[in-house]
């Protein structure tokens, strides 16, 4: 079975063509967790699979690295876009893709054949605390969550999966691998939680790090970069049209009615899965 390894800003994805649904879903949690191993085996933050779908041109299963399916990935779609044009399974510059979190939008942008960027619709989010799902009721906008005995302003929402976002003085300092788990595994969300670590730096630019839920920290999280630009938007932090800087780069992010997020997708290598992987 072909896969290929590919990046979006330094998150790493596989991507396997399961149309023909080689891979089941009895064994496909395990084998993201045995693909994604770093250093014993190919390396990922996720697994892709491409799969069919009756409601648009193509489906999207997002797996993270410890084997639980994510809703939606903003830098695995600009990635698995490339590669369903790439392969010719969408030879459209414009299509569709199914998530769980629903049908999402994506636009490629070429250089001959091949795809240098992608523009994905990332929808609006959804501030009730029922769809993350948060603990309590109503939204929770810019509201003390305890951590070990310290109270953190957060703001949540949901992008198709749950996000908590905490604005910090300086992003680069702040103790993200301690803090990001406690607030992952924190007992107000009861199937976890992303969360950003959000510094301001002018009307026009954040810095973002991300803890990923089931990953732990990323070089770039596409939903979690969204969903700190709609939270400072909220909040009155930023404009409309936002350059976020992630540790392994650059996305724009753009606030109408939905979330539109550009950025780079990048293939890495081919390689080929056997059955003692």
């Amino acid at each position: 079975m072909r896969f290929w390894k590919m990046h979006g800003l330094g998150n790493d994805y596989i991507v396997i063509d399961n149309r023909e649904e080689k891979i089941s879903s009895k064994q496909v949690a395990e084998l993201a967790k045995r693909l994604c191993e770093r250093r014993f085996s190919v390396g990922a933050d996720g697994l892709l699979l491409v799969s069919n779908s009756k409601v648009a041109d193509v489906k999207m299963r997002i797996f993270n690295a410890d084997g639980s399916e994510a809703e939606m990935c903003g830098n695995g779609i600009r990635c698995f876009a490339k590669y369903c044009y790439e392969n010719n399974i969408v030879p459209k510059q414009e299509f569709a893709v199914e998530t769980l979190s629903g049908i999402k939008h994506v636009w490629l942008t070429l250089d001959d054949k091949e795809v240098t960027t992608v523009k994905a619709d990332m929808g609006a989010p959804n501030w009730d605390r029922s769809f993350l799902p948060m603990v309590g009721q109503g939204t929770c906008i810019n509201e003390n969550l305890n951590v070990n005995g310290e109270a953190y302003k957060v703001t949540c929402l949901s992008m198709g999966n749950p996000h908590c976002v905490i604005f910090v003085d300086k992003v680069d300092d702040f103790p993200v691998e301690q803090i990001g788990p406690k607030v992952e595994n924190h007992k107000a969300f009861p199937k976890r939680t992303n969360v950003g670590f959000v510094q301001v730096l002018n009307r026009n630019e954040l810095k973002v790090r991300v803890w990923e839920r089931g990953c732990g920290e990323t070089l770039a999280c596409g939903t979690g970069t969204c969903a700190a630009v709609a939270a400072a938007n909220k909040l009155g932090k930023v404009g409309n049209k936002i350059t976020v800087h992630v540790l392994g780069g650059d996305l724009q992010v753009e606030v109408a009615k939905s979330l539109f997020l550009s950025g780079a997708a990048e293939k890495v290598f081919e390689g080929t899965l056997f059955k003692e992987v």
